[in-house]
């Protein structure tokens, strides 16, 4: 067994070059590391769940990207600004969720992650969220890398909940880098942390006793520098080795419900 956990980090599927390719930017899998976390790309095929990988895992990040979870998936017309899709990477995150929340590995989702997360729980999303009354424009200036990852606007963290719990303040300020956002929960989600708008900004699975959450800001631009953002990659990252454990001293027909993992991919 390899002396740090093995994360599963989901790619986009983009063109490189004139040919398709499977990409993970670099911020996402340098944050693991440094958090003692060895990152394995997974690839987007439709097909992509592989419960002999899966096996092998102590930890699931699903990223962000500039595509948009397609809006079928959530039973809504496609938004005139909604025009990015990664049909390949919707296949695969909805496959993925359930098989690794049915295996008890540890979730981290960001950013379209977040929104993957509650599409797959059977939520719906605001596609252009500057567009709804009452909500404030999320979206990043057009700037450097440091002006656009700066704290844009506070957060309330939700008192008893998981992120809390990581991080036992009631305010935080983020980033905010996304034009989309939840508009209805999913169903066996709660909410973790809201913006002043009352958008919901991070949820975690209510369902489950482990690390399995969230949220819509990007906590892995230098989350050295920022006390929220080092304490859910160091809850991650702690909920990773404890799966490794776990692992090492149970055996996968004891540790792995295989019905679970048959069902998230039908």
């Amino acid at each position: 067994m390899p002396s740090r956990p093995l994360v599963g980090v989901i790619a986009c599927r983009r063109e490189v070059e004139g040919h398709s390719a499977h990409v993970v930017t670099d911020k996402y899998l340098s944050a693991l590391r440094s958090y003692g976390l060895a990152p394995v790309v997974l690839p987007v095929w439709q097909d992509a769940v592989d419960g002999d990988l899966l096996a092998h895992l102590d930890g699931l990040l699903l990223t962000g990207s500039y595509s948009n979870v397609e809006p079928s998936r959530y039973g809504a017309e496609r938004a005139p600004e909604n025009n990015r899709d990664d049909l390949h990477r919707d296949a695969a995150a909805l496959a993925w969720i359930p098989a690794a929340i049915a295996r008890g590995l540890p979730l981290l989702g960001i950013c379209r992650g977040f929104q993957e997360l509650n599409v797959a729980y059977g939520g719906t999303l605001h596609q252009a969220v500057q567009n709804v009354p009452g909500l404030i424009d999320h979206r990043e200036p057009e700037a450097d890398y440091a002006t656009r990852y700066a704290p844009a606007h506070d957060i309330a963290l939700q008192s008893g909940g998981r992120l809390v719990a990581l991080y036992p303040e009631p305010h935080a300020k983020v980033n905010s880098l996304h034009q989309q956002g939840i508009d209805r929960l999913g169903n066996g989600l709660a909410v973790e942390a809201l913006a002043p708008d009352g958008l919901v900004e991070a949820v975690s699975v209510a369902e489950v006793s482990g690390f399995a959450l969230a949220v819509q800001w990007h906590p892995e631009w230098r989350p050295q520098e920022h006390p929220l953002y080092h304490a859910i990659f160091q809850g991650f990252a702690t909920a990773c080795r404890e799966h490794r454990v776990r692992r090492a001293s149970a055996p996968d027909t004891q540790y792995l419900n295989d019905d679970l993992i048959q069902e998230s991919r039908s």
